[in-house]
């Protein structure tokens, strides 16, 4: 059985320090959902709050419509599983998996039954009497996500639990995690500081900066509709153009900036230190002028990343523009000095506030 999670107005403070600020968000149950946010925005500290090894300085943890308040760790219905995973290495495989149950009093049988059948959730059949140290860096990940599920919490929370893996491998328990989570149906709470991961895994997805959360959504809106500034340059590259609105019509306005001036979607809760930004991806770059978007420039640097090739320019002020590429074989790439113009649609420049607490959309 999955459950819900709800934060209602949580503050967590260190003596004069706040490092949860006022925090309201619901976590539906069965959602694989993650806060992602720079080291020390406050993730771990909600994770610790919800599974109860820190008490909320204000308001209230609810856990499958429950409050928490009184509830210790291990009267709640959730599992931890930390960033260094925490196995006992001189116990087989499956008495890892089964400790949980074993400190329940469930009887040895029972217990390497259960184990057995979790080895094969996460697909590994033939491990149950194989030592720790005989696992790779993904197996050790998949026993403790095995461990975690043995208690039958309603609840997994996951402190970066990939972080001490390889790219290659980190990306595989991404997919790994997903489908774990999705043929379970916990409900995941993950914390991590990487986009991709929270990008690629998430039902929903909670940016966090200094305390406080920033937007809540579901990840391509995290991506294509970033709230503020800070969401923005956090999830996901970006030119950014400072200045001023000089006009603005509904949704769009006119950005006026050293560059030039140029038209824009306008973002929520604009401020005078709004700016202007544009993602690479969506910079093309042109023999000619085209539209109101598009600014003289000078190539200074190709890089090729693989799937896309970066092309950093420069206008005559020394200001910095990247553009990316398709890596497909078609798609022209520019010498190093070439004069060119590089071009943007106003639908893909946002205007933005730098950051700003999140007014809406937790729910």
């Amino acid at each position: 059985m999955s459950a819900s999670v709800e934060l209602e107005n949580v503050c967590a403070d260190f003596g004069a320090f706040r490092a949860v600020d006022n925090v309201s968000v619901t976590i539906q149950a069965g959602e694989f959902f993650s806060f992602l946010g720079p080291s020390g925005c406050g993730k771990t500290t909600i994770l610790r709050m919800v599974s109860g090894f820190i008490s909320p300085s204000q308001g209230v943890i609810r856990i499958g419509g429950e409050d928490m308040r009184d509830a210790r760790p291990n009267q709640r219905p959730t599992a931890l599983i930390f960033q260094n995973l925490a196995l006992f290495p001189l116990m087989p495989v499956w008495e890892n998996i089964a400790f949980g149950l074993e400190v329940r009093g469930v009887d040895k049988k029972t217990r390497r039954a259960r184990a057995e059948e979790l080895l094969r959730l996460v697909d590994l059949p033939d491990a149950a009497d194989k030592a720790v140290s005989q696992l790779s860096g993904g197996q050790k990940q998949r026993v403790a996500i095995a461990r975690a599920l043995a208690v039958e919490p309603s609840v997994m929370l996951l402190d970066e639990p990939l972080s001490a893996l390889d790219l290659k491998l980190r990306q595989h328990m991404r997919a790994e995690l997903r489908a774990i989570q999705k043929r379970t149906n916990v409900t995941f709470i993950y914390i991590t500081h990487d986009q991709g991961e929270a990008l690629a895994m998430s039902d929903r997805v909670a940016v966090m900066s200094q305390g406080k959360l920033q937007q809540v959504a579901v990840p391509r809106e995290i991506y294509d509709q970033p709230a503020n500034g800070f969401v923005a340059s956090f999830v996901g590259e970006n030119n950014i153009l400072s200045g001023e609105i000089v006009a603005s019509e509904g949704e769009r306005g006119t950005f006026r900036t050293a560059l030039g001036t140029f038209s824009a979607r306008l973002g929520p809760n604009l401020t005078p230190t709004s700016r202007l930004y544009v993602r690479p991806e969506h910079v093309r770059l042109s023999a000619e002028a085209a539209g109101d978007n598009s600014i003289p420039v000078e190539v200074t640097e190709v890089a090729f990343e693989g799937n896309f090739i970066s092309i950093e320019t420069r206008d005559q002020n020394g200001h910095r523009v990247v553009s990316e590429a398709r890596n497909d074989g078609k798609t022209p790439i520019p010498a190093i000095g070439e004069r060119l113009h590089a071009v943007f649609a106003a639908e893909n420049a946002v205007v933005l506030a730098d950051s700003g607490d999140m007014k809406a959309g937790a729910h």
